[in-house]
């Protein structure tokens, strides 16, 4: 078994300069954390559950021609373990700098003002997620942990679904996942196939509690999957969304930032500064990371707080980012005029505000700054998680400064002893200030420390190592369910059928035999289903019994003619073989008409929602309604009918879609026990798809068998995926299946 890594870049990037194939290491908070979390496993070669030695797989950065591609790939699997997909430059750049930064990264980061909605862009999304499906399975073997990362490829887990089943599958997005009236802004077929995409995994995480929910509302309101505490049952397995937040090389900073060649560059750093106050700031070039506000928010600092000119400085690093974007070109003229423009203002000959370098700064530059600034300024007007504000708190060796950061920060969440600041509010940003340059040093010892403990315990090894462990349990409990499928029992069912004298086979009509509709009045049997009950009830041998929630009324007209048995409501009416209906027991429903009322209150509450009224029962069908909203009104009626009714005869039930309220002692269990204790069937076959069928599932005597429809909990000996399953078996026994 092997783990095999994917994302967008690998973490090396390949050029060709001068004809000569060049690597060097890639740059990015996901390739720094995921290569730190797979050098963890190099030390655990007894122990690791890995056969082999990770895999990576990604762009390698350009574009080669078939005669370097080889060369490419053989240089890249011998020396970094790496596997490269070669994407064609035209296509990248629709995918890339198209798709991925104009559409999902403004969007899933609240700025729907600059998202572009283009079609061409989606389709090189559609391609490229493709291309690396493609170009991953043939490398994959069964029983392979293969883990997505990010945005960019959020189809492709579903796409290795579809071509190798019996894999682990885990996709982590590094961004943050928008709400759901965000989302929805994408047309609705891209939205419904990113999130088929993603559910295409076993586990799903995120960085944040918020981002999962966004993600399981979302999925519930377009796709009409609910969840129970993050597990979403699909048609054919279970997965599970899960906030795992990533954490940082703890240990790497904190040893580097004690090292004398850091101590060294951070006491001539400071030589510059002399007895200033150091606020850092430093970021990638992006709109989402509120430079613009930053500055803003330090010139308001400097004007209510003119004692600290000359004896603070912000030292602002802007690491460049996407240059051949228009939207950023702009940004880094704007932010060049704002710093000369508070440079020129409160600057003089022997103190500037703010020093200003935009470049990338190579790590021991980096954690000297850290080390040596007493103030890290991260404001972010949104962000993923921002690994800046754990490396700044890492490289605190002596346990003292302040980190100032944005509640829009993924880490936020984590940090709470920081001065969170919203970033919008540029007065808040210069109290921060303000406050952080003044706190006294027992108190920055106190927060800093605090957030230290926290996050030397939780580093990117816990981070890697607790998604994985979680991958595996969600694997282990789908092995569970797939136990319970009804596989190879399903010939030695067949072989006691065939033997039997006498047998009963006890059917679920919706959901069982049929598909659910969003009009239950719809859903009449066709043909297949037809003939294949009149094969069945043909066999003297066999007793054929429809136990269903339906009306007497429909059942007769749906199965007129047929030689079978009836169950109407649940078990209120039942009617043998060419026998006239008859109740299980008395009963009065002058009940319904003070229900009713309250039933046509949540029709007017819940657009879409319709009243089944029956003889003795009534239903409240939401199938066809808006998923969130529905849930909600379905649980606010529970609530309400359980505490009307509660010192009546009558029960309330909360079925697939539907809420029904029905005399109490009537189940389906009841009304199976009339038949059973009838005869002595040698043969007892039951199925049906949801909790209404568990009361005949828990009268059943040992021998019989139960089946279950659909991935759930039960109290039936198996389960089938789906009604077309139940179909192949009942044309099984008949001899019809082909």
């Amino acid at each position: 078994m092997k783990l095999i890594i994917i994302s967008n870049r690998l973490p090396v990037t390949v050029a060709l300069e001068k004809q000569n194939i060049k690597i060097r290491p890639s740059a990015g908070g996901l390739v720094t954390g995921l290569s730190d979390y797979l050098n963890s496993l190099k030390g655990e070669k007894d122990e690791s559950v890995f056969s082999f030695k990770p895999l990576w797989i990604g762009w390698p950065g350009e574009e080669f021609k078939e005669n370097l591609a080889g060369e490419v790939r053989t240089i890249l699997q011998r020396e970094f373990n790496s596997y490269p997909v070669f994407i064609p430059s035209a296509l990248m750049e629709n995918f890339y700098n198209g798709f991925c930064n104009k559409t999902i990264w403004p969007l899933f980061h609240y700025f729907p003002s600059r998202a572009v909605f283009d079609e061409s862009q989606w389709t090189a999304y559609e391609k490229v997620n493709e291309l690396f499906s493609q170009e991953i399975s043939p490398l994959l073997e069964p029983g392979d942990t293969v883990w997505v990362h990010d945005y960019h490829l959020m189809l492709l887990p579903q796409l290795l679904r579809e071509k190798l089943n019996n894999i682990a599958i885990g996709f982590f997005l590094h961004i943050p996942f928008p709400s759901y009236e965000m989302f929805r802004l994408l047309p609705r077929r891209w939205g419904v196939k990113i999130l088929e995409g993603m559910l295409g995994a076993d586990l799903i995480g995120f960085h944040t509690h918020d981002y999962t929910q966004h993600f399981l509302k979302c999925v519930l309101s377009i796709l009409g999957y609910e969840h129970s505490m993050g597990k979403v049952l699909l048609k054919d397995r279970m997965i599970k969304a899960e906030t795992i937040p990533m954490g940082i090389n703890f240990k790497k900073f904190y040893d580097l930032a004690a090292s004398k060649e850091i101590e060294k560059e951070k006491a001539n750093l400071k030589a510059k500064w002399l007895d200033q106050k150091v606020i850092l700031s430093i970021d990638r070039l992006d709109y989402t990371k509120g430079i613009l506000n930053r500055l803003e928010g330090y010139e308001i600092f400097l004007s209510n707080n003119p004692h600290w000119h000359g004896k603070v400085v912000l030292m602002m690093v802007v690491v460049p980012s996407r240059i051949g974007v228009e939207h950023y070109r702009m940004m880094k003229r704007q932010i060049d005029e704002q710093v000369g423009k508070i440079n020129g203002k409160f600057g003089s000959l022997d103190w500037m505000p703010i020093i200003y370098q935009y470049k990338f700064l190579p790590l021991k530059q980096l954690v000297a700054l850290y080390s040596l600034s007493d103030v890290a300024l991260v404001t972010p007007i949104r962000d993923g998680m921002n690994l800046i504000a754990k490396e700044y708190l890492a490289s605190r060796t002596d346990g003292t400064g302040v980190l100032i950061l944005s509640e829009m920060a993924g880490a936020a969440r984590e940090l709470g002893e920081a001065l969170i600041i919203n970033p919008n509010d540029r007065a808040d940003i210069a109290a921060a200030l303000k406050r952080a340059l003044e706190m006294p040093p027992e108190e920055q010892k106190g927060q800093i420390e605090a957030m230290q403990r926290r996050l030397r315990r939780y580093d990117v090894v816990k981070w890697g190592s607790e998604f994985i462990n979680e991958l595996f349990t969600i694997k282990e409990t789908q092995r569970r369910f797939e136990a319970r499928l009804l596989g190879v029992q399903q010939e030695v069912l067949i072989k006691d059928y065939l033997q039997a004298r006498s047998r009963i086979i006890l059917l679920d009509y919706d959901g069982t035999l049929v598909p659910f509709a969003s009009d239950p009045r719809l859903v009449r049997p066709n043909e297949e289903v037809v003939e294949v009950l009149k094969r069945l009830s043909a066999d003297p041998k066999n007793e054929i019994v429809i136990i269903s929630g339906r009306d007497r009324k429909t059942l007769e007209e749906w199965f007129a003619g047929l030689e079978i048995g009836l169950v109407a409501e649940h078990g209120v009416w039942l009617r043998r073989k060419n026998k006239n209906w008859r109740m299980l027991k008395p009963l009065e429903n002058g009940w319904k008409q003070e229900l009713l009322p309250v039933l046509e209150i949540y029709v007017d509450r819940l657009p879409g929602s319709f009243i089944e009224e029956k003889e003795f029962s009534l239903a409240w069908h939401y199938r066809a309604c808006q998923p969130e909203l529905a849930s909600v009104r379905a649980n606010e009626l529970v609530d309400y009918l359980v505490d009307f009714t509660s010192s009546t005869d009558i029960q309330v039930l909360h079925g697939s879609k539907v809420v029904e309220i029905r005399c109490a002692g009537i189940n389906k269990g009841v009304a199976g026990l009339s038949w059973l204790m009838e005869n002595d069937y040698d043969f007892i076959l039951a199925a049906g798809d949801d909790w209404t069928d568990e009361d005949l599932f828990k009268v059943l005597p040992e021998k019989a068998y139960s089946i279950r429809v659909g991935i759930a909990n039960t109290n039936a000996k198996y389960n089938l995926l789906n009604y077309q399953d139940v179909l192949k078996l009942i044309k099984k026994l008949c001899g019809s299946e082909e």
